[in-house]
């Protein structure tokens, strides 16, 4: 039996799935070795600042200051580890009660996620004439590399950046001031983890891991239910299976990990976004970064609207984040629309067939052709309900392996036309104008 309603809310589009990519602000990242790791280089509207930073540490022993951070860094991480609070405020400016007060929350934070493993790396240092005269002439500004692993949720290390404000003690050791002065040089959804917001609460199940405000038991718990049954029906519908894990964000706070609910847009329009998380940082392999993985971050205006079948169609995103970044909108968002409308547990089953036969009627008739890349989310209320209707199409003629084989291909690959059109001839035997006609053919049929 249908759920009344369900088709005519989702044919809307009312959820605007987003993938969130990584925007560079005045940093560009570049992949050449630092310290082992990833360079950034400064924009010419740094210069300035650059010139007084370099000034500044004219009689600082670098080496001797990377090794005394390092030192501070491994301390970071193997107490977050080990549970020792003492030892990871240790290094904290304690004449700054403000910044302890938050590293003590985010100590708090850290330990309720269970890493396997969890590094800090310095990457490059960064320069800002006002922090200088702020705090003296042995600031230290460095952009850092968090690399971590939650234990039974990550497949593998992943990556994120933050920076840190360092100044020397008059005993020469190295203590943190500030752990926010270059955040807006970073890119977008640096140091906007969950970890880094106030005190949260973090739930688990076996391959759900659910983060909410300190407090809301009752709204993990829901959470948690209807997470377990999405990653059961992705891992039992997708083709080939998927063992990852799905990861729900559902803070108060409008920006985490890049996904952004202070824009009018997304913040009226979307349920929920699966934000990327990344086994190497943009710039050390490849332009936009080596992703491992997603994480679903809630729009808290719409938070009552989450069900099962959103975090089912956010999942699908998660499972498929690692074959790359260049598939066509239409495959990526029709891929998750057509799992989160299959059956699943816990769920009423939904009319497809009467649900096919409104989107030919309502949208395939008016259309033109495919959803584009551009334009997607411009014309969300066509865009999803067509999609779906092409991935109910190819499962149907072509079948899973088939259709997974194809977006692995085009994910990885389909950076231009010509080789979207290429890889799609090889599979299918039909471009995207191809297979637009094909739906017109089987809706006359």
């Amino acid at each position: 039996m249908a759920e009344a309603g369900r088709h005519s809310r989702h044919g809307a589009a009312r959820r605007r799935s987003g993938r969130v990519w990584p925007i560079l602000l005045s940093l560009v990242l570049v992949g050449a070795a630092v310290a082992g790791g990833l360079a950034l280089h400064r924009s010419s509207q740094h210069a300035d600042d650059a010139a007084a930073g370099e000034a500044s540490t004219a009689n600082v022993d670098l080496a001797a200051r990377t090794a005394a951070v390092d030192v501070v860094l491994k301390r970071r991480a193997h107490a977050v580890l080990a549970g020792t609070e003492t030892e990871f405020l240790a290094d904290v400016d304690p004449a700054n009660t403000r910044l302890l007060a938050s590293q003590r929350t985010l100590f708090t934070n850290l330990r309720q996620f269970g890493f396997a493993k969890l590094t800090y790396q310095q990457l490059a240092q960064q320069y800002d004439d006002s922090v200088v005269q702020r705090d003296g002439p042995t600031t230290y500004l460095v952009a850092v590399a968090m690399t971590y692993q939650i234990r039974g949720i990550d497949l593998v290390p992943v990556r994120a950046m933050l920076g840190y404000t360092f100044t020397q003690r008059p005993n020469g050791t190295w203590m943190l001031v500030s752990d926010s002065d270059i955040d807006k040089r970073l890119p977008r959804g640096s140091h906007q983890e969950a970890w880094d917001t106030g005190p949260v609460l973090v739930k688990r199940a076996p391959r759900v891991l659910v983060v909410v405000e300190k407090g809301q038991d009752a709204l993990a718990a829901k959470l948690i239910t209807m997470s377990v049954s999405a990653v059961q029906a992705v891992s039992k519908n997708w083709p080939g299976g998927w063992k990852g894990s799905g990861v729900v964000i559902a803070l108060d706070d409008k920006t985490v990990r890049g996904a952004d609910y202070t824009q009018p847009k997304n913040a009226e329009d979307a349920i929920a976004m699966a934000t990327w998380v990344y086994r190497t940082l943009p710039g050390e392999v490849t332009a936009a970064g080596e992703r491992a993985d997603s994480y679903v971050v809630i729009n808290p205006f719409n938070r009552n609207k989450v069900d099962a079948r959103t975090l089912a169609h956010e999942f699908t995103h998660v499972a498929t984040a690692p074959y790359g970044p260049y598939a066509p909108r239409w495959l990526v968002e029709g891929a998750a629309t057509y799992i989160e409308f299959l059956p699943m547990t816990g769920q009423t089953n939904l009319a497809i067939p009467q649900y096919r036969q409104d989107v030919r009627t309502k949208y395939l008739a008016k259309a033109k052709g495919l959803p584009a890349d551009a334009t997607f989310f411009d014309q969300a209320d066509s865009s999803y309900p067509m999609s779906w209707l092409a991935l109910d199409y190819l499962f149907t003629r072509f079948g899973g392996t088939e259709v997974a084989t194809l977006y692995r291909e085009l994910a990885a690959m389909g950076s231009t036309q010509k080789e979207r059109d290429r890889i799609m001839l090889e599979h299918i035997g039909m471009t995207e104008s191809g297979l637009f006609t094909a739906l017109k053919a089987a809706a006359a049929a």
